[in-house]
């Protein structure tokens, strides 16, 4: 069994992502030999995969591997930009370039010069700036705000999603010649549930890092418990996971976890729980009735109705909505501007914005 950790991840107060990855279970044993085949290359790489599964650790892993280990790792997540700073915090501006810019300073790709920049949520990046981007991977060098003069930079980029980007793709949200740049090497993190290997070792290595912060005698996990664990579809990752376990510590006796102490939340919807596949004939009906009407412009004013269908749904919480359609953040914002969906919503008691 093979196990990665973030560096230092024992000075760590509490787990903000998956901090761990452990390479047991057949699909996590193929995508670490996926991820050694891979690595040397000096390829931009694309890592996919739901929310705490473990993709900075792999990016970190692809860099160790590299004959760029000696040079920096800088990870930084797109979603966390504000879109008036992104081209700033990515290529760096000028003293002066804007209100505030009391003095010049290195955006992430010069930080990142001889080593890796993993850019974490790549499909939350404005249009405008993966223009920029795409035109930073093809000539090697960026050009700060306020400035005219060309910096070359060496890095190499991996990305990582959570999203469909060729979905997005076709939906016009991202562009197509940035994402089969980005797309020369991928790898696809399977979610926790697909890997039932790993859930054990997982807890296992869980029990034993909480106990020694916490300063707990170590402890162990009944069989019936490990039985719960097994079972359980894990939607929140090996994240989910760190977090039921940290609270069975807290709250079990005799040092042991039993099934009761473990809370296991499952927010998918009743009908993927129980198994029950979807039946959508009232879709599809209402669609071919809209097909024989033959109404100009029918693409936009289904997408149209699905995103306000969707945002009011979430009572105007954008959040919300973008996890419900699959899609960032970004995306929804867009498509509910374009729509006037956001000012509509804004009148309306009740209704939440965020």
């Amino acid at each position: 069994m093979s196990l990665l950790t973030l560096p230092n991840a024992r000075e760590l107060t509490k787990s903000v992502r998956a901090t761990v990855l452990v390479f047991k279970d057949p699909a996590s044993q193929e995508l670490l030999s996926r991820i050694e085949r891979l690595a040397p290359s000096e390829a931009n790489a694309l890592i996919i995969g739901e929310t705490g599964t473990g993709k900075e650790l792999a990016a970190r892993h692809i860099h160790n591997l590299s004959r760029r280990a000696s040079g920096p790792f800088v990870a930084v997540n797109c979603g966390a930009f504000a879109e008036t700073l992104v081209e700033s915090e990515l290529f760096g501006h000028e003293k002066g370039a804007f209100t505030g810019a009391t003095q010049a300073k290195a955006g992430w790709f010069e930080t990142a010069n001889g080593g890796t920049l993993f850019l974490d949520e790549i499909g939350d990046l404005p249009l405008n700036m993966q223009v920029k981007l795409l035109r930073v991977l093809q000539e090697r060098e960026v050009v700060r705000l306020g400035s005219r003069t060309p910096i070359p930079i060496d890095v190499r980029l991996v990305a990582a999603t959570n999203v469909n980007l060729a979905d997005a793709v076709v939906a016009g949200h991202f562009r197509e010649d940035l994402f089969y740049r980005l797309h020369v090497a991928s790898i696809k993190l399977p979610p926790l549930r697909e890997r039932k290997g790993d859930v054990l070792p997982l807890a296992e290595f869980f029990l034993a890092e909480h106990c020694r912060r916490l300063g707990y005698t170590p402890a162990s996990l009944s069989e019936e418990a490990a039985r719960k664990l097994l079972a359980h579809s894990w939607p929140g990752n090996i994240r989910e996971l760190e977090n039921a376990i940290h609270h069975a510590l807290l709250v079990c006796r005799n040092r042991e976890v039993q099934p009761g102490d473990l809370q296991l939340v499952d927010l998918r919807p009743a009908s993927i729980r129980q198994e029950v596949p979807l039946q959508p004939v009232g879709l599809e009906s209402a669609l071919e009735a809209l097909f024989e009407e033959n109404q100009p412009d029918l693409y936009e004013r289904i997408e149209e109705r699905l995103f306000r269908t969707a945002y009011r749904f979430c009572h105007g919480n954008q959040l919300q909505t973008a996890r419900l359609l699959g899609i960032s953040r970004n995306i929804v914002r867009a498509r509910l501007e374009k729509i006037g969906e956001l000012e509509a919503v804004s009148r309306t008691p009740g209704v939440r914005l965020a």
